[in-house]
This record gives C-alpha cells, sequence and structure tokens, in this order.
C-alpha cells in the first residue's frame, strides 16, 4: 500500500539488524524490493536475528528463534517516535516484546500512534516467549487482531474464553473492543470477523512449498484491504490469497510483487 507501515517484529521499516554480514545482506535484499530501511536500527553489540527453520513437513514448519539478538533490543529515539505518528498501520506480536527493552520500545510506539492509525496484533506465539501479561496488554492496545488455528485453544485458556473459534471470536472482540479478529486455518481458509460481520472464507487448493511467511504474507495483505477500505468479503479472500501464493512459493519472501498487483487489480473494488 501507498500508506506508510510499520511492522514491529518483522523486517520492514520497525526493525533492528546487527552491524553484520548478516544484517547488511538484509538490508540490502530490502532496499532492492523498495523497502525503506532508513528506520532500521544497527546494532553493534547484538548479531542480527537468525531463526532456524525446519521445513520436512512443509506446512508446519517448527521455529527455533535464537536469542540475545539485535531485535531484542530495539530502542525508542525521536526517529521512531516521528514514524509511529506518521504511521497508517503498526503490526507487532508476542515474540518481538520477548525481552524488557524491545516490549517498552514497542508499548511507547503504539501508545504515539495518531488517531487513524490501525494497530494490528498478529498474535504469533513462539517456543515460551510470551505470557498472560504480554497478551493482555497487547490486545488492549490493538484495533484489530490475527491468530492462527492452533493458537485459538492457547489463548482461550489463558483468557478463560470458549474455545470454539466463532465463540472465541466473539468475546475476544467483545471484551477488548476490536474493531477486527482474523483466526487463519492453513488450507481450510480463515474466519474473519469485522464490526460485526462474520465471513467464513474456504481455503485453496495448492500444492505448498513452503509455509514459512504465508502467515506474514496473510497478515500484510489484509492490513493492504483494511486501509484500502475493502469490505470483509473482500478483506478474507484478498489475505487469503495472498497467503496461499506465498505457501506455493519456496522461501519466506518469494518474489511475487507482479502477482500480487494482479490479486489487487482482480479483487479490490475502487469507491
Amino acid at each position: 500500500p501507498s500508506e506508510d507501515c510499520v511492522c514491529a517484529d518483522c523486517a520492514d521499516d520497525g526493525r533492528c539488524v546487527g552491524c553484520d554480514e548478516n544484517g547488511r545482506a538484509l538490508l540490502t535484499e530490502l532496499a532492492a524490493r523498495g523497502l525503506i530501511v532508513d528506520f532500521v536500527q544497527r546494532d553493534p553489540d547484538h548479531p542480527t536475528g537468525l531463526v532456524t527453520v525446519d521445513t520436512t513437513i512443509p506446512d508446519h514448519p517448527v521455529f527455533t528463534i535464537h536469542e540475545n539478538t539485535a531485535w531484542d533490543a530495539l530502542e525508542y529515539s525521536p526517529a521512531w517516535e516521528q514514524l509511529a505518528r506518521q504511521a497508517a498501520a503498526i503490526c507487532f506480536g508476542t515474540l518481538a516484546q520477548r525481552s524488557q527493552t524491545a516490549r517498552h520500545t514497542i508499548r511507547r510506539m503504539l501508545e504515539n500512534t495518531s488517531p487513524g492509525c490501525l494497530r494490528v496484533f498478529d498474535v504469533n506465539l513462539r517456543q515460551h516467549y510470551y505470557d498472560l501479561e504480554v497478551l493482555e496488554s497487547s490486545l488492549r492496545a490493538a484495533d484489530y487482531v490475527k491468530l492462527n488455528n492452533d493458537e485459538v485453544p492457547i489463548v482461550a485458556e489463558l483468557l478463560k474464553l470458549p474455545s470454539a473459534p466463532a465463540a472465541f471470536v466473539e468475546k475476544l472482540a467483545g471484551w477488548f473492543t476490536l474493531e477486527g479478529v482474523c483466526v487463519t486455518r492453513g488450507a481450510d481458509g480463515c474466519l474473519l470477523y469485522h464490526r460485526g460481520t462474520f465471513v467464513d472464507e474456504p481455503g485453496l487448493s495448492v500444492t505448498v512449498a513452503d509455509t514459512v511467511g504465508a502467515g506474514d504474507a496473510f497478515t500484510a495483505a489484509w492490513i493492504h484491504a483494511l486501509l484500502e477500505g475493502q469490505s470483509p468479503e473482500i478483506q478474507a479472500k484478498f489475505a487469503n490469497r495472498a497467503g496461499a501464493l506465498t505457501a506455493s512459493k519456496p522461501g519466506a519472501m518469494p518474489p511475487v510483487a507482479d502477482e500480487y498487483r494482479r490479486l489487487v487489480a482482480e479483487l479490490f473494488v475502487t469507491p
């Protein structure tokens, strides 16, 4: 989308990399793809974040997320405060808040957004890097929440909510005054709730290369559709198609820009 969008736990504007070979390579790759990297912090004391992914089972990757990395040391700064005030959307999750320093930075960013900014909480439960306090504070700070069907029973148990997806979504939205909630279901599509409207979008039949990055692609596409004022039905269909497109390609950031633009042209309704 044309609007500025800050992401607090993926490689985008609000990010921190190490002053190492991996960090330099990441910035070069992002810039080559047209992303603005001016606000990415460089940390001389910590290595660039590293995740080991086992894709032995393509549609069920296993993540090992290494600790004490640059993004654990996100620092709040005047430049990031200005970025927060200008952002049309901010996406954040639990994983990026595993360190106290990064958690404080993300919360200050959220506190300094403009009234019209979309604050999207991508729950993103990984390993042991979450607890009830982080979950509840993130939900209170969010306008929209995305989680997958494996995360629903975990969050439901922590919050003492019903585990049936539709009842869970409705209760969660009511308790935390959320505009929207989306539960992704992999090959079975998604269940989306937006301002009282439910959409049960079926899955797409694709040959899965690997699903690493598919959830992030889904979230980014959902945010794009929200920023463009698309209906709940188009939000669900578009995000589902974007996630499936990424899952059909190898790698977390496959080159799908042209196909993505065609999806926009096909599905988006111009006001």
